[in-house]
């Protein structure tokens, strides 16, 4: 399901927005309630406390979507150890198998390629039916001459292809890892919050400080936090290096 934090120039723009709304709302509510006295030190310890409280919201936020991001990063590593790990160990099948698995392998590598890569939901269902009908494919090849050889040399290989599988398991669930929607509603609210008390202040002492910048700093720091989170959105995104330097080194006669 798209969520909005996969769009960061849309989180951008709609950030803008949703503090001008919250400005106007700050100014509204100063100009019913200007004749009333406001005691303006502590109001002025109130605001801080609040900044101060979306400043570590704003940076746990931060360190969650990094975290994730790093996660990403290691499993595409992941991936491509056990694929070259695999590739070498197909080596010890019959001729004929070795061959056949070395094809639907490379087969399979150039799908793990294609999932990082790729921006279309349409293109990646394909994608992850054509991954599966290769593990089923490859499997059928691991297990039948496991169980017409059960060495510990064929045990050694049908784990390895299990660790092909699961680290491509791993990665889809480090891709559906985010950043929780109640976690995004609560940073706009709060932000919205502070951007209405400055709006206030700011009425209240008839003056004005580049009134303009917070909302653009959040804006820019919302729209960055969505294009960390987002795997497959904005410009910052995972790029599948040890997979493709692993596609590079295969043998000749393996990438035809």
């Amino acid at each position: 399901m798209p969520r909005l934090s996969d769009y960061p120039a849309l989180v951008f723009v709609v950030c803008l927005v949703l503090f001008w709304i919250a400005s106007r709302i700050s100014r509204l509510l100063y100009h019913r309630y200007h004749d009333k006295e406001t005691d303006t030190d502590n109001y002025a310890l109130l605001l801080g406390t609040v900044l101060s409280i979306l400043a570590l919201i704003i940076g746990f936020t931060f360190s969650m979507a990094s975290s994730r991001y790093d996660m990403r990063k290691n499993y595409e590593e992941e991936e491509a150890n056990a694929i070259g790990t695999e590739w070498l160990r197909l080596d010890l099948l019959p001729d004929d198998r070795a061959a056949a698995a070395k094809i639907l392998l490379r087969q399979y590598l150039d799908q793990r390629i294609f999932f990082y890569h790729t921006r279309s939901q349409t293109e990646l269902e394909k994608i992850n039916r054509d991954t599966s009908l290769l593990q089923d494919k490859l499997w059928l090849i691991v297990s039948q001459q496991a169980r017409a050889s059960p060495t510990p040399v064929m045990a050694i290989m049908t784990s390895g292809m299990n660790d092909v599988f699961n680290t491509t398991g791993y990665t889809q669930a480090a891709w559906w890892n985010r950043i929780p929607r109640s976690a995004w509603l609560l940073l706009f609210v709060l932000a919205m919050f502070c951007v209405g008390m400055i709006e206030f202040r700011n009425c209240t002492q008839k003056k004005a400080t580049f009134p303009w910048l917070l909302p653009v700093v959040l804006s820019f720091a919302f729209a960055l936090i969505a294009d960390i989170d987002s795997p497959r959105g904005g410009i910052i995104r995972i790029q599948a290096q040890n997979l493709i330097a692993l596609a590079e080194s295969l043998p000749p006669e393996a990438k035809t």
